[in-house]
């Protein structure tokens, strides 16, 4: 077992454990994107950032790649992580405006909008998909190619894969595959269709700032209607 120390909270894991399982396990709630359960840690995203150490040898990791160590002291949500984690949304959102998975995360963490140029591409490189058809599906016919800016995922040479079985995993998994249902206005990067400041489906307004987390949101239905 190791022992380490997780917002003031001492704990101890399995040794193999990742941060993000340690933390996950303690019930202290981390952000993922590109992170998946049964696909191996990619830690694409940089949405699982914690803060380790202490003083001026502190940093920032991947709590998705990041090992489980004796005595580690980590912090989850600290201003350091909370001013990198809504930098990260905002060059997400700069990229796939569209995407319902990435707008729902701008509004839980309070992103209104985003300082950067405006794109709006179909994929983020988190590497979901690729993960999937290789480790779920044991297809391996899509993956990385190219470098830089010229980075995408595709099947080697552009040519259809003989072992893509057409099984829809790849876009079961893709976060930008999932559109929001009211983003009619593509010069804005955050609808807000979520961020309902007044709960219109909760019967007990006793917060008023709560949010609505609903799958389909109930705003989004009445938007629509």
């Amino acid at each position: 077992m190791i022992n380490l120390v997780i917002n003031g909270l001492r704990a101890s894991v399995e040794s193999g454990s990742t941060v993000l399982e340690a933390a996950q396990f303690l019930g202290f709630k981390i952000p993922t994107l590109c992170h998946l359960e049964g696909l191996s840690p990619g830690g694409a995203c940089r949405l699982c950032l914690v803060e380790i150490g202490q003083g001026a040898s502190a940093k920032l990791v991947s709590s998705c790649t990041y090992p489980a160590q004796e005595g580690l002291v980590v912090r989850t949500d600290s201003r350091r992580v909370l001013r990198a984690r809504r930098m990260v949304i905002e060059l997400l959102l700069a990229s796939c405006p569209q995407s319902k998975v990435i707008q729902d995360l701008a509004a839980e963490h309070g992103v209104r909008q985003q300082r950067f140029r405006q794109e709006y591409e179909d994929c983020i490189l988190c590497g979901r998909c690729v993960r999937m058809c290789a480790e779920q599906m044991m297809a391996n016919a899509i993956g990385f190619r190219g470098r830089g800016v010229n980075r995408s995922v595709g099947t080697p040479f552009d040519h259809k894969s003989d072992t893509c079985r057409l099984c829809g995993g790849c876009m079961y998994v893709c976060p930008t595959c999932q559109l929001r249902c009211t983003y009619d206005r593509p010069e804005l990067a955050v609808c807000g269709g979520c961020a309902n400041l007044q709960a219109p489906c909760v019967e007990q307004r006793s917060y008023a700032d709560m949010m609505c987390y609903l799958r389909p949101c109930a705003a989004c239905e009445i938007r629509t209607a």
